[in-house]
């Protein structure tokens, strides 16, 4: 029987638990959390659904070697003992190497020992590989990870116009589903950009697999890595609205919802907020990423805006549920709605939260 594979997902801390959600809920699980990610074990057919298949990751790192190591030498001594044939020694390799509360202190010395291993194994050693080792050393422990993503996974291949301050995707898709989303519901973004919330939750509706169309690191290791076919997509109705002022982050979004293939079920509006009316059937998600004064422009006119979006809400939106991302609870706060609010989340170099509401 084959070794089950350590598989970590990484995601910004803070949302584990939803990652954690979508894992069980993919039937990847059992999911355990822990800070920064989720670990899971599988086979390599599992690798490749968890990049391919799930929404919220930014990578999938998969576990090779573990090992204590108290000083240089026994690392250099103990790397050089490792079984490298996960890698192909025809595709070069690159070493990442992080250290804490460990005898070994200096993380560039502990690259080179690890890089001349992999050198003596017959592989190259590259900064600028495709593929890359991921080496953290804790406590005394060393753990020894390849990146079977390459490219983070917020890059499925379709968003080529960005506006300011973009949300990831990885990020979207989760915040969506702690709102409350499932796939079956209309959602409203009324201030859109890009479109990131908006292509995440049509995309979801419709059963597409985010890496559909996107390479990754593990088709070019050492080993044979088993792909199952994607699901056939679901049709789905036109139940997703973005709406901006901004007449070019429309075009933008629309061009990305074409490239997506979900143009037809994605709809763009150029329109202001106070313009904003909940569309024609069930009530459904408003969501929405607005601007705050550490990502975008001075705090002070914002509160007006923050107004504006409550009232709408509550006067044009009854029976949906309202999500707002922020750092700023006092933005937040001049909704006027009774909010409630996740743990903090690790974004850029900000800790915000999602604001929710029922209305």
């Amino acid at each position: 029987m084959t070794t089950p594979l350590p598989i970590f997902l990484a995601v910004p801390p803070g949302l584990e638990p939803a990652l954690a959600d979508e894992v069980t809920q993919a039937g990847l699980g059992p999911a355990l959390q822990v800070p920064g990610g989720v670990e899971i074990m599988g086979d390599w057919s599992t690798v490749a659904r968890a990049n391919r298949d799930l929404r919220g990751p930014t990578r999938v790192l998969v576990r090779i070697a573990e090992f204590r190591a108290f000083h240089l030498a026994q690392l250099d001594k103990r790397a050089r003992k490792l079984d490298w044939s996960v890698l192909d020694a025809a595709v070069p390799v690159s070493v990442e190497t992080v250290t804490r509360k460990s005898k070994i202190y200096h993380a560039g010395a502990a690259t080179q020992r690890i890089e001349g291993a992999l050198q003596a194994a017959g592989l190259t050693v590259s900064a600028e590989a495709p593929i890359a080792l991921k080496v953290r050393i804790f406590d005394d422990l060393v753990q020894v990870s390849v990146d079977t993503s390459g490219e983070g996974l917020h890059k499925r291949g379709h968003k080529e116009w960005v506006g300011k301050a973009p949300l990831r995707e990885t990020m979207a898709a989760l915040l969506l589903r702690m709102a409350g989303y499932d796939g079956a519901m209309p959602v409203v973004d009324p201030m859109c950009g890009s479109g990131t919330f908006v292509l995440e939750a049509a995309e979801w509706a419709a059963g597409l697999a985010p890496g559909r169309s996107r390479d990754f690191a593990f088709r070019h290791l050492g080993v044979e890595v088993p792909e199952e076919d994607a699901t056939a997509p679901q049709e789905t109705k036109p139940m997703f609205h973005g709406y901006d002022r901004d007449a070019g982050a429309i075009r933008g979004a629309k061009a990305n919802a074409e490239r997506a293939g979900i143009d037809g079920i994605a709809q763009f509006t150029n329109q202001p907020l106070s313009e904003l009316h909940a569309p024609d059937g069930p009530p459904g998600l408003l969501i929405c990423n607005p601007p705050y004064g550490a990502r975008i422009g001075n705090r002070k006119p914002l509160f007006a805006l923050y107004s504006t979006l409550g009232e709408v809400a509550r006067t044009r939106f009854s029976g949906w549920r309202i999500a707002l991302v922020t750092s700023d609870g006092g933005l937040a706060k001049a909704t006027g709605l009774k909010l409630t609010e996740s743990a903090p989340i690790a974004h850029g170099g900000l800790r915000v939260k999602l604001y929710q509401a029922e209305v």
